[in-house]
C-alpha cells in the first residue's frame, strides 16, 4: 500500500469518533514508507485544537527531520532499553504468542529504531506561574492525545515515548529549545505494520465511581 492510498483506505482510517478511541492502542511497529507533510499537519491542526488553562496554548511541536538530531533520539532509545532491561531482568524479547512478549517484543523494535520512525515530533510546553506539574500537564497532553487521536483516524499508528530523558540536554542544544521550555514527551508515528484492534482495558465499573471511592459506578451498557 502507498502512502496516499493508506490515508484513504476504509480498513485502516475511520470518521467515527467512538471507532477511533476504541482502537487507537499505542503502535510501535512500522513500515517503511514516509508519511506525506498533508497527514502529519492534520495531526498538527488537531493537536493545535486542544484545550489549554486559561487558553494559553502555551506549546510548540517540533517536527524533527534532521538526521543529526534523530541519530541522538536513536542512541537515547538504545539506552533507554538497556537500562529497562537491566531493571526488569530481560534479554531481547522472542515472539512467543504471549501478549506481554508480543509488548516487549514491539517494544523493543521501537527503541531500537528510535529516531528512524517515520514520524517523530517534539512536544514542547512553556510553563505557567504557580502551576504544579499535574496542572502543567493539562496544557499539552491534551494537545498530545488529539494528535494521537488524528493519527488513528487517518490510518496512522503513534506511540508516546520518553526517550527524550535520556538525551535532554544534547537534544535542547541541537533543536535550540528556550531554558524557559520543558520537553512534555516525544511522539513516533508512521503507517502500521498490521491493523487496528481494539485496546485491552479495564472495565469502567473498576476505575469509576459514584460519590464514594468505594461506590463503583454500575454500567448500564451492553
Amino acid at each position: 500500500m502507498d502512502r496516499h492510498a493508506a490515508a484513504d483506505d476504509p480498513a485502516m482510517t475511520s470518521p467515527d469518533l467512538w471507532t477511533v478511541l476504541r482502537t487507537a492502542s499505542a503502535v510501535r511497529r512500522y513500515r517503511d514508507e514516509p508519511v506525506d507533510d498533508v497527514v502529519v499537519e492534520r495531526c498538527l491542526r488537531a493537536a493545535s485544537w486542544a484545550p489549554s488553562g486559561g487558553n494559553q496554548q502555551p506549546w510548540r511541536f517540533v517536527v524533527l527531520r534532521s538526521p543529526e538530531v534523530r541519530a541522538v533520539i536513536t542512541a537515547a532509545a538504545r539506552r533507554t532499553w538497556d537500562v529497562m532491561a537491566d531493571f526488569y531482568g530481560f534479554d531481547k524479547p522472542g515472539t512467543a504468542d504471549d501478549p506481554k512478549s508480543r509488548v516487549l517484543g514491539a517494544m523493543y523494535e521501537h527503541m531500537q529504531v528510535g529516531g528512524g520512525a517515520p514520524v517523530c515530533v517534539l512536544f514542547c510546553l512553556r510553563p505557567q506561574r504557580g502551576a504544579s506539574d499535574l496542572q502543567q500537564g493539562g496544557s499539552i497532553f491534551p494537545a498530545v492525545q488529539n494528535f494521537l487521536l488524528a493519527a488513528r483516524a487517518q490510518g496512522l499508528g503513534a506511540a508516546i515515548t520518553l526517550w527524550h530523558d535520556a538525551c535532554e540536554s544534547e537534544l535542547r542544544s541541537l533543536v535550540g529549545i528556550p531554558d524557559d521550555w520543558r520537553i512534555a514527551t516525544l511522539v513516533t508515528a508512521g503507517w502500521p505494520r498490521g491493523g487496528h484492534h481494539p485496546v485491552r482495558r479495564k472495565p469502567v465499573c473498576e476505575v469509576a465511581a459514584v460519590d464514594r471511592w468505594d461506590q463503583a459506578w454500575v454500567s448500564r451498557m451492553r
